[in-house]
């Protein structure tokens, strides 16, 4: 799911990865004949230059290296590197969702083997299928990051293509696995968690993947990693210690237009190589002044219109607390993100994406009742 849920996808949260499916989720490195690949890249596509070799002492921080975001350090050791190309900075929205999903059910108990199951849906949607997201996303992203962030492990040189490779596949079959084993154990006759799991791993690799590349598209592609790291978390949550309901998915979709904002968040840092390779982000078809607009609204919009329906549905206390939460998101976007999307996207996620997350949580709480 993570993949599913993943592609699982940049809800980054993700902050900063664009698979970024958000939940399947040139340069010169080493050219040489695969017999296994994830896919092959756009002909189109413009090779830039990257460097050979990761630079050593780059003087940039050790911590953002190992949750793989801006302003990392260049490092040498191949199993951070590997831990940087998952980025775990992206894992907590899709565990999130796990937790929002559960919640949702109204059948989770806090009793050791629920708690166990927990735990092994946010490995498998976390560190496996987002880990798997993330790493395809940079793989097919080389081109884009050789210019945007040259000093990332792929165009730098620091790992090699059969090492990425096998990362992608280690990860994807480990977190299908886990699927299997989830559905097995909460004794479902229908394997739901394994098929939401496949079905969010072929999403995140048509976000990232040529010919289909979503995320080519600024609303389809953002909408797709919106729902992967809303809606698919969340549904392997809900369907792991309940039953999945149409209301349900409804609701998730709804909410993943929210998902779909908080993408978009994440374009702006990436408009200059996005506009060089012909992606149509959002900030490169609309420009950065609407695109930031068309970012807040469908973050409040979705937000107060879940609301509203809370409010319908007769929970108004649900409504208000909902609707308490967003009051500061709209504070941090004036603050922050409306002044300058690219100086403050960081200070902006870290501010405002936590009350949104709680509203998720406030909506799950709503559902199980």
């Amino acid at each position: 799911m993570a993949s599913l849920l993943y592609c699982s996808a940049s809800i980054a949260v993700s902050a900063q990865s664009r698979c970024r499916i958000r939940s399947l989720p040139s340069m010169a490195v080493p050219r040489k004949r695969l017999v296994v690949r994830a896919g092959e890249t756009d002909a189109r596509e413009v090779k830039p230059t990257a460097p050979e070799s990761a630079p050593a002492g780059s003087g940039g921080s050790s911590f953002n290296q190992l949750l793989g975001i801006k302003g990392a350090a260049q490092e040498t050791n191949k199993w951070k590197i590997r831990l940087q190309l998952t980025k775990p900075v992206t894992w907590p929205p899709l565990v999130w969702g796990v937790v929002c999903g559960a919640a949702a059910s109204g059948n989770f108990h806090w009793n050791v083997e629920d708690v166990a199951k927990s735990i092994v849906c946010m490995l498998m949607s976390g560190p496996f299928l987002t880990g798997y997201t993330q790493t395809l996303n940079d793989w097919y992203d080389r081109e884009i990051d050789a210019i945007n962030e040259p000093y990332r492990p792929i165009p730098s040189g620091a790992i090699s293509e059969t090492e990425v490779i096998t990362q992608i596949w280690v990860l994807l079959l480990g977190g299908l696995g886990l699927a299997a084993l989830l559905d097995v154990w909460a004794g479902h006759k229908f394997p739901i968690v394994f098929y939401l799991a496949v079905g969010g791993s072929l999403l995140s690799y048509i976000y990232s993947a040529p010919p289909l590349k979503l995320k080519q598209n600024g609303w389809i592609g953002n909408f797709a990693l919106g729902a992967s790291y809303i809606s698919l978390p969340w549904w392997a949550g809900q369907a792991l210690f309940g039953t999945l309901t149409p209301d349900i998915i409804v609701l998730t979709v709804l909410y993943s237009i929210a998902g779909l904002g908080i993408a978009i968040v994440n374009d702006f840092k990436s408009i200059e190589g996005d506009r060089a390779l012909g992606l149509q982000s959002l900030p490169v078809a609309f420009g950065m002044d609407t695109a930031k607009w068309i970012c807040v609204g469908a973050i409040d919009i979705t937000q107060l219109s879940i609301a509203g329906y809370l409010l319908g549905a007769g929970k108004p206390l649900y409504a208000l607390a909902l609707l308490g939460l967003i009051i500061p998101q709209v504070v941090f976007q004036f603050k922050y993100f409306l002044k300058d999307p690219v100086k403050y996207d960081v200070k902006y996620q870290a501010s405002a994406q936590p009350f949104l997350v709680l509203g998720l949580l406030v909506t799950a709480l709503a559902t199980s009742h």
